[in-house]
């Protein structure tokens, strides 16, 4: 076979597929202008987008060195452009210049194919043929987007591509081990998830169904998703199931989230726990299936009174979040050399009372010299703790007719978490 490809002139190759890829861009151009918006008024159809792709090799195949007849041809066809646009822009008021973007693209593949790989030119291709489809996509997007996302997404930038490069990594205190670099490695790791939570929520899902509240909400906190849901129903009490539901979701992906972290900043303890967490996230979503559909005719309950997006990398969430994590750092530092593994054991309890997540990512980062095993019983024992305070959060907050589905539910989810301790 690889003889059969050795007869085969390599400038037949690439001639056939320059033609190939041309001819597809101008079919797609054919059909966004003559099919789709009926504008007979484009410069060319499929025919001369094949047409400048092939002149585009020929030239460049005359001088392969200088490319001076494929820069002068280039100007050529910028000159027709220039006039094309000029009479576009007074006939028809159209200050669009996709086509002729697209066309000197189309023009460029000529030297592309002889000067870079297959898959770059392919690359190439792919990739005008899906922003010149996806007009209406970005049309729609640009609607959802409110007047801060763009500020918002430069936020983001920011601290996770401009901060977080430049930050030293080197301890405050010797024999310390928390460096300016970890505490906003953590800042990053977090608002990341807390980001792509609000934009899934944003602009993926279709409606703001009380289910995937609990889901989107739960990446970020689901001890708040779980406030905030119990208030909801006990205003909204033909949609309860949901409401319980989507707590147990929330708590589900709580689990999710810690492995996320786990993967980040601590792989090799990934490997031993993952089955562990796989567990408890697919126990607590069970719970939340089975009282979705128990004695429930109205699982179709579509809430839009829920609380409505807000910024997630707002400076105050980002700045309590750091002393939190800055905080509970000396306090396992001090408490492993005061009270050894009882202390760390106690604390881990008391931690699940307010945000778990700048615990277990201390203990993630490796820093304390502490064997896995007592990471992961500590971390569990910290999840214990937080549902319990949810548990009595959804209770105390809930309508009435939700106190046995809640109570049952996280003590099985809880009990599990617990033989899992004495299982490690």
């Amino acid at each position: 076979m690889e003889d059969i490809y050795s007869l085969i002139p390599p400038h037949l190759v690439s001639f056939v597929l320059v033609t190939v890829f041309s001819l597809l861009i101008g079919l797609s151009q054919h059909k966004v202008h003559m099919i789709d918006h009926r504008d007979p008024k484009t410069f060319g159809t499929d025919r001369t987008f094949t047409f400048i792709g092939i002149l585009g090799y020929i030239l460049t195949l005359f001088d392969p060195v200088g490319y001076t007849l494929f820069i002068m041809g280039g100007g050529v066809i910028a000159v027709f452009f220039a006039i094309y646009y000029f009479f576009h822009l007074k006939n028809d008021s159209d200050y669009g210049i996709t086509t002729i973007l697209i066309g000197l693209i189309t023009y460029c593949l000529g030297p592309l194919m002889l000067t870079q790989p297959v898959w770059m030119v392919l690359m190439v291709v792919v990739t005008v043929l899906l922003l010149a489809e996806m007009k209406e996509t970005f049309t729609t997007f640009s609607e959802k987007m409110g007047k801060d996302e763009f500020i918002t997404l430069a936020k983001f930038l920011i601290i996770a591509g401009i901060i977080l490069p430049v930050v030293p990594d080197k301890p405050l205190y010797p024999g310390f081990m928390l460096s300016p670099y970890k505490i906003w490695l953590a800042v990053v790791v977090v608002s990341s998830v807390s980001y792509a939570s609000y934009l899934l929520k944003k602009f993926v899902v279709k409606k703001n169904s009380i289910i995937l509240a609990g889901i989107l909400g739960g990446l970020y906190s689901s001890t708040a998703t779980t406030i905030i849901l119990a208030k909801r129903s006990r205003k909204e009490p033909e949609a309860l199931n949901q409401y319980v539901s989507a707590i147990f979701f929330a708590t589900a992906m709580m689990f999710l989230r810690v492995m996320v972290l786990i993967i980040i900043f601590n792989f090799p303890l990934f490997i031993d726990t993952w089955y562990w967490f796989v567990i408890l996230f697919g126990s607590t979503s069970l719970v939340g299936v089975i009282v979705l559909f128990h004695r429930n005719r109205t699982t179709q309950t579509v809430d839009n009174s829920l609380p409505q997006e807000s910024n997630p990398l707002e400076f105050k969430a980002a700045l309590i979040f750091t002393g939190l994590f800055v905080l509970l750092s000396v306090i396992i530092h001090l408490v492993l050399q005061r009270f050894g593994t009882a202390g760390l054991n106690f604390l881990s309890l008391l931690v699940g009372l307010v945000d778990i997540d700048p615990f277990l990512i201390n203990l993630f980062e490796g820093r304390f010299s502490i064997p896995w095993h007592l990471v992961a019983v500590a971390s569990m024992q910290a999840m214990i703790s937080n549902n319990l305070v949810k548990m009595c959060y959804a209770i105390g907050f809930g309508a009435k007719k939700s106190y046995l589905y809640l109570f049952a539910g996280f003590s099985l989810v809880i009990v599990i978490n617990v033989i899992i301790i004495f299982l490690i």
